[in-house]
C-alpha cells in the first residue's frame, strides 16, 4: 500500500470516507473480520450501507458464542443482504483437542485457554488472511492498555499485512452513537452489562467501576487477557 494512501487514511474524515477510499484505490484482497461487537457493526453498517463490495466481510465462529451473538448475525443478514463468511475451527483439531482436554479445560490453566483460543480462532484467522492485502479491524485503544500504542494504519509483520484500525481513537459513546444514529442492529448483551463479547462460557457482564476487559476471561491475570488474534 502506497503511503500516500496511509496518510490518506490516517486524516480525520468521516469512517465512511476512508472506508470507500480503501475500498477504491487499493489493489488486492481486503478483508474485515468481525465478532459482531457493537464496534465491528458499526464498521459492517459503513461498508455494507455504501455497497462496497472490493471488502470481504467474515465471521470466525468458535461454536461457543452466545445465542445473543448468533441472532445479531442473523439480523444484520436481513438488513443489509451482503453475505458474512464464515470460519470454523478445524474439525479434527477441536474434537481431538476436546476428547482429551474436556470440554471446559479453559478454566484449568492459561496455556490451556490459549490452546482453546488458537483452535477456535487464530488458525481459522489464518484461513481468512491467506493473500489478504489489508486487514481491518474494530480495535480502539480504549479497550486495553495494550493497545494504546498501535496506529491507525499498520504492517503487520507476522501476518505480513497492512492492518487498518479505522475507529481506534473513537470512545465509546461515538461508538454507540452511531450505532443508534443508524439503526445497526446490535448485540442485547449490551443492555445487559456486556461490554466485550467473546465465547459464552469465557465472557461476562461487568460491575460498575470495573475495567472494559473485565468481564473477559476474568479469572486470569488482567495483563493477558488476549487471545491471539492480535498479539503479533
Amino acid at each position: 500500500m502506497d503511503q500516500s494512501i496511509i496518510d490518506i487514511l490516517n486524516q480525520p474524515k468521516s469512517i465512511k470516507e476512508n472506508l470507500k477510499f480503501l475500498n477504491d484505490k487499493v489493489e488486492g484482497k481486503i478483508v474485515f473480520s468481525s465478532s459482531f461487537s457493537m464496534e465491528d457493526q458499526l464498521i459492517t453498517d459503513a461498508i455494507f450501507s455504501q455497497n462496497l463490495n472490493n471488502i470481504e466481510v467474515f465471521t470466525l465462529d468458535t461454536g461457543r458464542f452466545f445465542q445473543e451473538t448468533y441472532s445479531v448475525w442473523s439480523k444484520t443478514l436481513l438488513k443489509y443482504k451482503y453475505p458474512i463468511k464464515p470460519y470454523y475451527p478445524n474439525t479434527e483439531s477441536i474434537e481431538k483437542f476436546v476428547l482429551e482436554k474436556g470440554i471446559n479445560p479453559f478454566y484449568e490453566s492459561i496455556e490451556l485457554r490459549k490452546q482453546c483460543c488458537h483452535i477456535r480462532k487464530v488458525e481459522p484467522l489464518q484461513r481468512a488472511l491467506k493473500d489478504a492485502t489489508v486487514w481491518i479491524t474494530g480495535l480502539r485503544a480504549e479497550h486495553s492498555a495494550t493497545r494504546n500504542n498501535l496506529n491507525i494504519v499498520e504492517w503487520d509483520e507476522h501476518y505480513q499485512l497492512y492492518k487498518y484500525n479505522p475507529i481506534l481513537h473513537w470512545n465509546t459513546q461515538e461508538v454507540e452513537d452511531y450505532v443508534k444514529q443508524n439503526k445497526v442492529p446490535y448485540n442485547l448483551l449490551y443492555d445487559q452489562g456486556f461490554v466485550s463479547i467473546g465465547c459464552a462460557p469465557c465472557t461476562r457482564a461487568i460491575q460498575k467501576g470495573e475495567d472494559f476487559r473485565a468481564g473477559r476471561w476474568w479469572w486470569e491475570d488482567a495483563s493477558k487477557k488476549e487471545c491471539g488474534l492480535h498479539s503479533s
